[in-house]
Formats: C-alpha cells, sequence, structure tokens
C-alpha cells in the first residue's frame, strides 16, 4: 500500500520559515497534490470497469451471434412448451419379412382428448362421441364430462374419418394430439409371430409405443432403439409362403371338423422358420384381451405351435429308431418281435392292427408298430433314451425368440421307469411343442446336425460341434420316412414330384380330471422333403379332427393330418422356387430303399 503523503512535510516548513515564506501554502500544495493523485486513481479504476463491461457484451453478443447460426444451420422445428420429465420417444423400427415385405410398420393418426371445463354443450358432446365411437358409452361419458376434471382421455387413436367426424360436432373441449400408432398390413396373417403392442408413457403429444407379445415384445428394445437409425428387424419368414400355409391349415382345419390346428415349416439344414401358424388366430391391429376364464388353449391368442404342449404319438418313433441305428444294436432289416400285446404290470401296449409277430426295424416305421418299438426302447434303456432325447432338446422350452415359446416347457415323468421308457418310444408321456418336434425332424434329417428354430433370418447354420447322428444314420431315416409315405401310414400324404417323407401320430386327448379320451385325438404328420436330401421339414397338427366322410368317422393322422400336409406342400413348394422332380422309376425306388 503506498504510504499517504504528509500535508505539513517538516522539511520544507523549516525551509519555508527560514528564506521568511507562509508555512500554510505549503499544506495548500500537499492538499492540492493529494487531491490531484486522488483524481488519477478514481480515472484508472473506472476505465478498468468500462473495459471490463466491453468485454462482457463482446462475450454475450457473440455467444448469441453463435447460437442464432447454429439454429440458422438446423432444420426448423415448431417450438412447443414441454414438461420437464424426460422425452417420449414413439418412433418403432418396421418389421419385415425375409424379402423385405413389410410385416409391421407405423402409423400417424390422432388421439382425442377432453378439457370439460372448456366445453360449450356437454349433453351433445356426449351423445355425438357416442355415434363416432360405438365402444363408448353416453351416460359414461356425460358423467365424466361433469366432473370436476379438466382433463381427460377419449380415444387413445382412431381413423381419419373418425377424426373429421369429431371435428365436425365443433366442440371446443374436444382437442386432438399427434399420435403414432402400430400397423399390421397384412391383417391376421403371421398375428401369432408378430404378436401386438400397447402404449406406455402417455403424453398429450406423443406416446410410446411397446410390444405386448411376440417379435414385437421380444425384439421391443431394438424395435425402439434410436440408435439402430430406423432399420428394420428382418425375419426368417416368407410372407407369400406364410399366407399360403395358413389357408390350407384353415380349410384343412374346417374339412376335418378340427377345434384347432398348427403348422410349422422350418428349413432342415439352418432352423430358420419360413412360415409358423396357429388357429384360431387373431388380427393384431385389434388384439383381443387375454381370457380370464376357462382353458387358455382355447383363446385364439394361444399360439399352437409354440406353446402347446402335446403328446405327439408315433411321430417319436423316428428318434427311438434313430438311437437304435446309431448305437448300432440294429440295422433297417433287424427283425424286431411284433407279437403282442406287450405286457408290464397292468399296462397293456397294442397294435393298431394285427401287424403279426416280426416286422423289420424298417418296417416298424412303415406300419407304425407301438409293440415293435417299444421292444427297441426297452433294448436301449432309459438312460441312453433320455440322454438322446435330450440332446435334441425335448427337455427345454424351444430355445426360439419369442417369449410365448420360453415359458412352455415340456411334460415329462419325473420317475422315468421302464414302462415310461416303452411309451415314451412312441410318443405317450412325453408332451413337446409342435416347434419341438419340427426341430427334432430337422436334425435327423439334415446330416446329423442339431438345429435350434429361429425366427431371425441373419441366422448361422450348426456345425459339426452340433452332432447328434452320423450322416449314414441320418440317410436310413429318410428312407424310412420316404417309405412311410410310399407304402405306409402316410399314403394320401406323397406330393408328386416332390417325394416326401414322413411319419404319422396319432395320440389320444388326455382329460382334464385325468386319463385320455377315447374320441377326441391330436393328429400329427411330420413331412420332409424332398426326402433324398431334405431342404424343408414341415409339422401339421389338428386338434380334436374328425374326417366324416366315409361311413365312420376317422381320427387318425393318415386320414386327417396328412392330407392336409399334402396339400401344404403342393401350394408352396412352386413359391419357393422348388422345381418338381423327375417321377420315380422302380429302379430309383429300389435304390432308394436298399442305399446301394
Amino acid at each position: 500500500m503506498t504510504p499517504r503523503r504528509p500535508l505539513r512535510p517538516l522539511a520544507r516548513v523549516f525551509s519555508a520559515r527560514a528564506r521568511g515564506e507562509n508555512p500554510d501554502d505549503i499544506e495548500a500544495e500537499e492538499r492540492a497534490a493529494r487531491l490531484r493523485a486522488r483524481h488519477r486513481a478514481e480515472r484508472l479504476k473506472a476505465e478498468h470497469r468500462l473495459l471490463l463491461l466491453a468485454a462482457t457484451f463482446v462475450l454475450a453478443f457473440g455467444t448469441v451471434a453463435a447460437r442464432m447460426s447454429v439454429l440458422a444451420a438446423s432444420d426448423p422445428e415448431e417450438p412447443r412448451v414441454t414438461a420437464a420429465e424426460q422425452r417420449i420417444v414413439a418412433q418403432r423400427a418396421d418389421i419385415v419379412d425375409r424379402n423385405g415385405a413389410i410385416l409391421a410398420t407405423n402409423l400417424m393418426t390422432a388421439s382425442l382428448y377432453a378439457q370439460p371445463h372448456e366445453m360449450v354443450d356437454r349433453v351433445a358432446a356426449a351423445a355425438g362421441l357416442a355415434r363416432i365411437f360405438p365402444d363408448l358409452d353416453e351416460a359414461e361419458l356425460l358423467k365424466q364430462f361433469s366432473g370436476k376434471r379438466k382433463f381427460l382421455w377419449v380415444q387413445r387413436t382412431m381413423s381419419p374419418e373418425q377424426q373429421q367426424a369429431v371435428m365436425d360436432l365443433g366442440e371446443p373441449g374436444l382437442k386432438f394430439g399427434p399420435r403414432e400408432m402400430r400397423l399390421y398390413p397384412n391383417g391376421r396373417l403371421a398375428a401369432h409371430i408378430l404378436g401386438g403392442y400397447g402404449f406406455g408413457r402417455e403424453g398429450v403429444h406423443a406416446a410410446e409405443v411397446i410390444g405386448s407379445a411376440g417379435v414385437e415384445r421380444e425384439f421391443d428394445a431394438f424395435l425402439r432403439d434410436p440408435a439402430n437409425g430406423g432399420q428394420p428387424l428382418r425375419l426368417s419368414i416368407d410372407l407369400s409362403v406364410q399366407a399360403a400355409v395358413e389357408r390350407v391349415l384353415a380349410g384343412g382345419m374346417q374339412l376335418m371338423n378340427a377345434k384347432g390346428a398348427a403348422a410349422v415349416l422350418m428349413e432342415a439344414r439352418t432352423g430358420k422358420i419360413v412360415a409358423m401358424a396357429s388357429l384360431p388366430d387373431f388380427d393384431p391391429n385389434q388384439r383381443p384381451l387375454p381370457p380370464t376364464q376357462g382353458d387358455p388353449s382355447d383363446s385364439p391368442l394361444f399360439n399352437r405351435a409354440a406353446q402347446g404342449v402335446y403328446e405327439l404319438g408315433s411321430t417319436f418313433k423316428i428318434f427311438t429308431v434313430a438311437q437304435a441305428l446309431e448305437t448300432g444294436i440294429a440295422t433297417p432289416d433287424t427283425i424286431v418281435d411284433t407279437s403282442g400285446p406287450l405286457t408290464w404290470g397292468r399296462f397293456r401296449i397294442r397294435d393298431f392292427r394285427n401287424y403279426g409277430p416280426f416286422l423289420t426295424l424298417s418296417d416298424v416305421i412303415v406300419k407304425s408298430s407301438n409293440v415293435g418299438t417299444a421292444r427297441v426302447a426297452m433294448e436301449l434303456g432309459a438312460e441312453r433314451q433320455k440322454a438322446f432325447l435330450g440332446s435334441l432338446g425335448f427337455f427345454e422350452p424351444v430355445p426360439i425368440t419369442l417369449p410365448e415359446a420360453s415359458k412352455s416347457k415340456p411334460l415329462f415323468p419325473p420317475r422315468w421307469s421302464e414302462i415310461s421308457t416303452m411309451t415314451i418310444s412312441y410318443g405317450h408321456g412325453l408332451a413337446v411343442t409342435p416347434l419341438h418336434l419340427a426341430s427334432g425332424y430337422a436334425s435327423v434329417v439334415n446330416g446329423g446336425l442339431r438345429v435350434r428354430p429361429t425366427l431371425l433370418a441373419d441366422t448361422p447354420a450348426p456345425t459339426d460341434a452340433d452332432r447328434v447322428i452320423s450322416t449314414e444314420t441320418s440317410r436310413k431315416i429318410r428312407q424310412m420316412l420316404r417309405a412311410v409315405v410310399e407304402r405306409g401310414t402316410a399314403t394320401m400324404a406323397d406330393v408328386e414330384g416332390y417325394r416326401v417323407g414322413g411319419k404319422t401320430g396319432t395320440a389320444d386327448k388326455p382329460k382334464r380330471t385325468g386319463g385320455y379320451s377315447e374320441n377326441k385325438v391330436i393328429s400329427t404328420f411330420a413331412a420332409v422333403f424332398p426326402a433324398d436330401d431334405p431342404e424343408y421339414v414341415l409339422t401339421v397338427s389338428l386338434d380334436e379332427p374328425e374326417d366324416r366322410s366315409g361311413r365312420e368317422p376317422r381320427r387318425t393322422a393318415g386320414w386327417t393330418a396328412a392330407p392336409v400336409a399334402a396339400e401344404v406342400i403342393r401350394r408352396i413348394a412352386p413359391l419357393m422356387n422348388m422345381r418338381p422332380l423327375p417321377k420315380e422309376t422302380p429302379e430309383d425306388a429300389l435304390t432308394v430303399r436298399t442305399g446301394n
């Protein structure tokens, strides 16, 4: 700090007195000097303040100019007042089939809300809305409009025609907000695969679209993620093939007087699902509410292909025979004792008809002998049977990207006794979904590599690490399946030019009170085509079918599921660019059957 200047410096005072001058003049000079110094300091301080203020103004105007430059370079957007909460992201990616055809997309529409305190005529508004929206009750609307609430939703979504009709009412208290909704342009097609949607967080200006079932729910995070840039979810299904499968299955269900039906079409080498249908179905644009009482499987929401756990009967015999061939305990020509009935305690195992005391292992499959299959299973033993069926995934839910399938665990006996080994060998005592069956058949006919069903188009094929049986065993299995269609229980499944192979299965339907029904069955046909080198596996299951075209009702799969599967193949093969194969000559047939 600068020392203060004295007003009467002693040296100058003494000098002034010596010269005879007045010392008071010295004090006046010092006061004037001190005042000049103070003025200089005040001026310097003011200059510094002015410089700081100028810098502040330059910085502020520079910030405003930079912000205006950014706004000028960005896309124009209507300013609006928003709430302090997180912004609702409504945009949802499309879902397409393997060829890029749209399965699910978005549609801009409007929501309708009311502000009763701004209404002019509440009675007329309630009456008009009830006419426009039949699902609304006029009395209830009037009650809500007359209450104390200042805001209430009327309709979450509406059609353009309905919006215009509301506008024509001329009621200022009825207002619209922009709303994005999910649209399924193909209606009921692939309904159980797609599932449906609902609304999460809602605001006047937007609503959160979320998946409620099917792939919409399974891939909800992907479909809503803005980081994906709107990239669609591409499924493995083929829209045209899916349509053909559903149409034929619906016709077959009606023709066979069945209460339900399911079909799965799968690539044999990869497990990719080309089509999957469950009937009855629904329109995902107007998805019904889940049932609150009764049997859930009676609801159209129930996916029989992925959720339905059934005993699938004799279609399981091929797994027993595959294991017998793989372990080396039998060959296709091995003689099997089929004399019956086969007795185990109080249980009796019989065949549909008497096939004689002996059959070759191939004919056990061709004629579908329960007794012969059970005797083969007894020789294999429970542990080996369990291990093989486990390697095919029959004890776990199907590992497919459908939330409904993840809850459908197969049913099998907690204690695997010898009688369990025998009955499971021909498809009784173990209940799985049609998806399990399709993947199991694909695994044993594609060269022996286990496949896992998938609905995604970009899924790698299995490798040799997934092997469950040898290529030689797989070849013999294909020959047997072809023989079943040529001269066995599935002759009605043959389709000229496509060399279909397959196996029928008819299982008595369990009662809710226990035991089995005497006249209600689940009939199933598992097809592979072309049989010599399968590209596809098709399973068709009918719930309580009954062919009434003859004198007596016929319920077996050979009369019900097999012809429906044949019609499906006949319809879809050209859609999948499969050219008909030349007609087999007797020499060709002999080569296929003998393996030479």
